[in-house]
């Protein structure tokens, strides 16, 4: 039987500074109950969480961390030894403004002190290479170039195959990218109240099911020449009258033609399965998606999108009592509000909380 693994997040020892320092270290599976990290300004919240990631990370646990500070992508500086050469591409930055040293002299200090600090908490350079060797770590940056790109919409362009086996979780994620259009045009986006998103989501489930993409220029199209005639009982005409399609088509047009939105059609699918699973080389995957060059509004809209996706996908796994993976938040302000606040965040993040437990997530 597989060991339980330990996560190593530090030690204790006694205010006064008395005594040896004691080892903390925290059973994987005790965070199938979820945790929370609370603490003022600078008081080490995202460094504490750091050192969670690095840990479930060596002990092969993947990892999606939702960084809206711009913290997290610090991960892609776990080098992999002590050596000072690999410094000096970030020396220069970490320079005082009066420091006269050169980017090499500047490495071989900082290189220097990474090893004192690392080396006084047990951390070798053995542990540093394999570290390295065994994790792999992607940054995705949804509208933006700097990292690798995210497709937004890629749960309507970009045919799933869920489809083909869990069409249940399947509509879930594609009732959410509606959601998402939805709200992009300013249209009611509540799949239970709004007739736009009701008939949109009929129209394009019914081209996934036919093995199709339901792209926004394929939607435009079913709404002006529609291929059903009936919306539940009732005619198309009646459901949604067709100056109302044709409104909702040229407000898709809109969104489909515009300059600033054609980054966030591009890049990498959203799609969370293949995320979270190691690659062919093995490596346990890290996937920082970091939204902290978005504004509020557009942080709330693709932060839903993502979270219903995690959710659908989570709720397709067997359950166990083994921790599978993490999905850590940083800076969940704003995203969790109390009642009656109810941004696209706010419902796959407590669905989340209650149920992904069960399914070896935390």
């Amino acid at each position: 039987m597989a060991t339980t693994p330990n996560l190593y997040i530090g030690a204790s020892r006694r205010l006064d500074g008395s005594g040896n320092s004691e080892a903390l270290r925290v059973p994987a599976h005790h965070l199938l109950t979820h945790g929370v990290v609370v603490g003022m300004t600078g008081s080490g919240k995202t460094g504490l969480m750091t050192v969670f990631l690095e840990e479930a990370l060596r002990n092969a646990i993947p990892v999606l961390a939702i960084d809206v500070k711009g913290d997290l992508p610090n991960l892609l500086l776990a080098l992999p030894s002590f050596a000072p050469s690999l410094m000096v591409p970030w020396a220069g930055a970490m320079a005082a403004p009066n420091d006269a040293r050169t980017d090499e002299e500047l490495a071989i200090a900082l290189a220097t002190e990474r090893q004192r600090g690392l080396t006084a908490w047990g951390i070798t350079e053995t542990d540093l290479a394999a570290f390295h060797a065994g994790v792999r770590v992607r940054l995705i940056t949804p509208g933006s170039t700097a990292g690798e790109p995210l497709h937004v919409l890629s749960l309507l362009e970009r045919r799933s195959a869920p489809w083909d086996f869990d069409p249940e979780s399947a509509r879930a994620s594609l009732s959410a990218a509606v959601s998402l259009v939805l709200r992009l045009v300013g249209v009611d986006p509540d799949p239970a109240r709004s007739k736009e998103h009701v008939l949109l989501s009929l129209l394009a489930e019914r081209r996934m099911r036919g093995g199709q993409t339901a792209d926004l220029a394929a939607l435009i199209a079913d709404l002006n020449n529609p291929p059903v005639e009936t919306v539940g009982v009732l005619p198309i005409d009646e459901f949604l009258t067709k100056s109302q399609r044709r409104e909702l088509a040229a407000s898709l047009n809109t969104v489909l033609a515009s300059p600033t939105f054609a980054t966030w059609r591009a890049g990498v699918s959203l799609d969370v399965a293949s995320w979270m699973t190691p690659g062919p080389d093995g490596k346990t995957p890290a996937v920082v998606l970091s939204v902290a060059h978005l504004d509020d509004e557009e942080r709330a809209l693709v932060l839903g999108v993502v979270l219903e996706e995690v959710l659908s996908w989570v709720r397709s796994l067997s359950g166990t009592q083994r921790l599978r993976g993490l999905v850590v938040f940083d800076e969940v302000y704003g995203f969790l509000p109390p009642h009656p606040a109810n941004p696209p965040t706010k419902r796959p993040i407590v669905a989340l909380m209650k149920q992904a437990r069960a399914f070896g997530w935390e």
